[in-house]
């Protein structure tokens, strides 16, 4: 992998491995209940782009202040009792916005599990492409609360920490590529609390569909093999998702998730067909292409080619 990936995971045996609760950055903590904190916490790293992942299991106060000039994304993972930041009442999913150089202040009253991304505010508009509000600097500059809508973001908070849980297991198995996807894709799980939460701006415009998935077509069948997660597209494109689904269902009878994921199924066949299994394995291929949880990837693609990936390797040669 080189520089540009690094993945670490650790126990917590006191309040002071929560000094590091957010990687790049230094926080102030104090315990609030009697007993040991124990927990865990993990760290992912592509460039500047960093997740962090803490769960503990006693009440806690945390300070920040920010000496540079990231954007701090957090995201309540769990939660026993009651969580504030500033005046934000939090619950499970619920988003928070720190902007950069802003004094943090947050308290979890008993045992919590949290997720914070810390990114350049530079890189707004190729990580919130197709969302205008959203990949606009003013919407992140001051202290808010997202609310989540149960029904999209636990699908998010829960996602988190699988992420980063295969990652650490498969950090070897990454190209350049396949980590700016799981970039993307760890953005993703914040992004739906924030765009449902965004008041209706009215400017919604659906070109023709036909016209929209060939752009799309083009798009992909540039980029070859490496794998491209749905965001990317409503980026390059200036799509909003809410478009580009409505084109796919039209034109496919599925949503864009769903094709791009047929579309990295396909690929991975084409490469386990041309490969043995001295050279690669099914795990290192999957993951370079964005599946993150193996045992649903081999369900996928049994569904899809009759087929387990392993047998698919196994004929090769």
């Amino acid at each position: 992998m080189g520089g540009h990936l690094s993945v670490n995971t650790g126990e917590l045996d006191g309040f002071e491995g929560l000094h590091e609760a957010v990687k790049g950055s230094h926080v102030e903590v104090m315990q609030l209940e009697r007993g040991k904190l124990r927990g865990t916490l993990s760290h992912v790293g592509i460039g500047d782009f960093s997740l962090s992942i803490g769960a503990f299991n006693v009440g806690v106060r945390t300070q920040r202040t920010s000496a540079d000039d990231k954007l701090i994304i957090g995201m309540l993972l769990n939660a026993t009792d009651r969580v504030t930041h500033w005046a934000f009442d939090m619950q499970p999913a619920d988003v928070l916005v720190i902007p950069p150089s802003v004094e943090h202040d947050g308290v979890f009253h008993r045992a919590s599990s949290y997720a914070a991304i810390r990114f350049d505010m530079a890189d707004l508009p190729s990580m919130f492409g197709g969302e205008p509000r959203l990949a606009d600097a003013a919407t992140w500059q001051a202290k808010n609360h997202f609310r989540a809508d149960p029904t999209i973001g636990m699908a998010g908070a829960d996602r988190l920490p699988q992420i980063i849980s295969h990652l650490a297991r498969y950090p070897d198995s990454l190209s350049e590529t396949s980590a700016e996807f799981w970039k993307r894709a760890i953005i993703d799980c914040v992004r739906g609390t924030a765009v449902a939460a965004l008041p209706p701006d009215g400017t919604s415009y659906l070109p023709s569909a036909m016209k929209l998935v060939r752009h799309v077509e083009d798009y992909l069948r540039a980029a070859g093999s490496r794998p491209v997660h749905v965001s990317e597209i409503c980026s390059e494109l200036r799509l909003s998702r809410r478009s580009l689904h409505r084109a796919f269902h039209e034109v496919f009878g599925l949503g864009p998730v769903t094709f791009l994921r047929y579309k990295r199924l396909c690929t991975i066949r084409s490469i386990l067909r041309e490969s043995t299994p001295d050279q690669t394995t099914v795990a290192k291929v999957a993951i370079e292409q964005g599946f993150i949880e193996l045992g649903r990837f081999a369900q996928y693609y049994r569904a899809m080619f009759g087929e387990y990936p392993s047998q698919t390797l196994g004929y090769a040669g």
